[in-house]
């Protein structure tokens, strides 16, 4: 049985549960499958053939998640398209081979729209279109270079979700171009949990809709946790329904998981781990206020090598689509995470691309900014590797402060504050204060 057909089978077991909370509005599985059926018919009206490449520009509406459905049906290549990347849509919509685009308003109504002629011609495309199967195409987030296009055949992505799980009152944190918000719906709907889709994603928005919604599973970032904390937000709202908040796609400073089970004390936290290339792996946090992680489980096997986390899965994408293959010969794939085995978990370290070399010394950011974040009125910092004529790099940081301090005077507070915490090579040498936090639209620190 397709992926598809089973997933209905489930909706009409849950018809009158809430699949979709958007803009206060509910709407259950029944109106959700009728929807989708609804969207067969207009894609198929509009010249949407099995094998297309169809872009999606929306949010988690109820629209835009049975059109989604809709596609997996025609066997369709999605490829889910964020408003806030609305500036590289053009760059993606000819690396993606789009041949019709769906832009779903503010209103929920969506408008077809057939590209412009163009070639296909990926190896990997016409790969997916002979065997027949549904693909999916996400964009990476460019942070060390151009953004690659990551093709899957979502058939093997979505086989995980068969299996029974814990099923849950969920907001859509993470966005809908993005692995794990990807993961965050089909998880949800799998297991006939309601989707909440976030109204924004600042502090006040998120937590308004946790306490209006009973919102149950917070899918977020450590970044956005530690602004959540220090601005005390948290206070301000009822955010008692949390059962569980899981935190990913960055290395999770050890003073805000502290101050996070300290806020939360009847919340359970869990570490996730994946990748857009490999989708996002099975995992289990030592305990709540442990950063040590056991991942893995069903279709994916891990190793380390000089330092690094390889994993091998069923589930890898195909291939990317304007950058070589990335797999060695037997189909392993270097993450590029730098890790510490201890037993059956790992320490996820940081990005190896991120490590700073002073003189020959590693420095991995997380660990500086996990001792500048300590200090009284550090809001947010990043730190980054500088190019430096003798040492090669020297450590800098820049720092969202509560109020303001000339950046000279901050330079002395941190040296003063590292020393005795950190070896000098790791001590910033230069320091800049910015007024907005450094982080990208998925909530992920900057650090070019």
């Amino acid at each position: 049985m397709e992926h598809i057909d089973w997933q209905l089978q489930r909706f009409g077991e849950g018809a009158d549960r809430a699949a979709i909370i958007w803009r206060d509005r509910a709407c259950d599985y029944s109106e959700l499958t009728d929807r989708y059926r609804q969207w067969l018919g207009r894609l198929e009206a509009a010249g949407v053939r099995p094998g297309d490449s169809v872009g999606v520009l929306s949010d988690f509406s109820p629209g835009a998640v049975s059109c989604l459905l809709a596609l997996l049906k025609m066997r369709c290549v999605l490829v889910p398209l964020a408003w806030e990347s609305r500036d590289q849509h053009q760059a993606f919509f000819r690396t993606g081979e789009l041949d019709h685009r769906v832009e779903i308003d503010d209103q929920d109504q969506g408008v077809v729209t057939r590209m412009e002629e163009h070639r296909r011609n990926h190896p990997l495309m016409e790969r997916l279109r002979t065997a027949g199967k549904a693909g999916l195409v996400l964009f990476s987030s460019g942070s060390t270079g151009k953004p690659k296009a990551i093709l899957h055949s979502l058939p093997e992505l979505l086989n995980k979700f068969r299996k029974p799980r814990h099923c849950y009152r969920t907001l859509t944190f993470l966005l809908f171009d993005h692995i794990g918000g990807f993961n965050t719906l089909f998880y949800t709907l799998a297991n006939l949990g309601c989707v909440v889709a976030a109204a924004g994603r600042s502090v006040p928005s998120v937590c308004e809709v946790i306490e209006r919604h009973r919102v149950e599973l917070l899918p977020t970032s450590p970044t956005f946790l530690n602004l959540m904390l220090l601005s005390g937000a948290h206070k301000s709202y009822d955010l008692s329904s949390l059962k569980l908040i899981t935190y990913g796609t960055e290395v999770m400073p050890e003073r805000t998981l502290r101050m996070a089970n300290a806020a939360f004390p009847k919340t359970r936290f869990l570490q996730t781990y994946g990748l857009s290339e490999l989708g996002i792996l099975r995992s289990k946090s030592e305990s709540d206020e442990s950063l040590r992680v056991r991942i893995g489980g069903e279709d994916y096997e891990t190793r380390v090598t000089d330092g690094r986390l390889r994993i091998r899965a069923q589930s890898s994408m195909l291939g990317y689509l304007n950058a070589p293959s990335p797999f060695d010969e037997d189909g392993w794939f270097d993450t590029g995470d730098s890790v510490l085995r201890e037993g059956d978990y790992y320490r996820i370290l940081g990005r190896q691309s991120d490590i700073i070399n002073v003189g020959g010394q590693k420095v991995y950011p997380a660990e500086v900014e996990q001792v500048i974040a300590e200090m009284h009125g550090i809001i947010d910092v990043s730190v980054k590797g500088e190019q430096h004529l003798l040492m090669g790099q020297v450590v800098t940081a820049t720092v969202q402060v509560a109020e303001p301090v000339p950046a000279v005077q901050m330079r002395k507070r941190i040296a003063e504050h590292c020393r005795g915490r950190l070896q000098p090579f790791m001590i910033p040498v230069k320091v800049k204060v910015a007024t907005e936090g450094q982080v990208n639209y998925r909530f992920k620190k900057i650090r070019r």
